[in-house]
C-alpha cells in the first residue's frame, strides 16, 4: 500500500512548490519510488500554443520525474487566480470524484506520493452550487499535512492560525517546513523556537534561499507519510 502526505502553506507564494520539489527529490535520490500529484493548478503558462503547468514542471524537473507535467495534475487552468474563480472563468468546475480517481492512479505507480495543494489551507476550489475547499480535498484523500511557511517576520501568526484551522477541521498536521531560512538571523532562529513552542509541533526542516537539496534524513521524512 502507498503512503502520502499533503503539502499546504500559510499562503500563496510561500515556496510550497519549491519545497515540494526538494521533498520528492530527496526521496527519489534515496532510492524510494516517490511521485507527485497536484489536484488543481491555476496560472499555467502558454508556450507556442501548449499549456505548461509550471508547478508540475518544476517539481518534475527538480525531482527527476519522467512523467509529463500535464499528467501530474487533475485540473490545469491558464487564468492566474484562485482555482474556484479560474474554474468559473474557464467553465471547467472541479469535481472531487476526478481528484479521488487520479490520486488512486498515482497510488498504483508510486510507493510515496507527495500531494501539493494550492495557495493556503483555506483555498477554495469550488464556490457555486457546491462548496469545495482545500480542506475537503485533504479529508477526501485521507491525508495528513506538512505546512510550508516563511521564516520571515509575521510567520508565527500565520503558522499558528493555519494549524489551528486545520486542527478544527479534524486534519492532522505533522509538522512545519520553514522556507528562506537563514540560521545567521536571530529572528529566524527565534521564529522556529516560538512556532514549536506555541504549536507543540516540530519544524521538520529549514530550507535556505536557493537550496538545491533538503537537509533532512529520508528515513525521517518517510515517517511523516501516512498509509493510504
Amino acid at each position: 500500500m502507498s503512503k502520502g502526505i499533503y503539502i499546504t502553506a500559510t499562503g500563496t507564494d510561500i515556496g510550497k512548490t519549491y519545497v515540494t520539489g526538494l521533498l520528492v527529490k530527496l526521496l527519489r535520490n534515496s532510492g524510494i519510488n516517490a511521485g507527485y500529484y497536484k489536484p488543481a493548478l491555476s496560472g499555467a503558462a502558454v508556450v507556442d500554443g501548449e499549456v505548461i503547468p509550471g508547478d508540475c514542471k518544476f517539481v518534475a524537473d527538480t525531482a527527476g520525474l519522467t512523467d509529463q507535467p500535464h499528467t501530474l495534475a487533475s485540473y490545469i487552468y491558464k487564468t492566474a487566480v484562485s482555482p474556484h474563480l479560474a474554474a468559473q472563468m474557464e467553465n471547467r468546475p472541479i469535481e472531487p470524484v476526478v481528484i479521488v480517481a487520479d490520486f488512486a492512479k498515482a497510488k498504483q505507480h508510486f510507493d510515496y506520493i507527495t500531494v501539493e495543494g494550492c495557495g493556503g489551507i483555506v483555498c477554495p476550489l469550488r464556490l457555486d452550487e457546491q462548496t469545495l475547499l482545500q480542506t475537503d480535498i485533504i479529508k477526501l484523500l485521507n491525508l495528513d499535512v506538512l505546512i510550508v511557511a516563511s521564516a520571515e517576520l509575521g510567520t508565527i501568526n500565520s503558522v499558528v492560525l493555519t494549524i489551528d484551522y486545520a486542527r478544527n477541521q479534524g486534519i492532522v498536521v505533522k509538522g512545519i517546513i520553514l522556507n528562506k531560512y537563514d540560521d545567521s538571523k536571530f529572528l529566524h532562529r527565534d521564529n522556529k523556537q516560538v512556532i514549536e513552542r506555541l504549536t507543540q509541533l516540530p519544524v521538520v526542516a529549514c530550507v535556505g534561499t536557493n537550496a538545491t537539496d533538503l537537509a533532512m534524513d529520508a528515513k525521517i521524512l518517510c515517517e511523516y507519510y501516512k498509509e493510504v
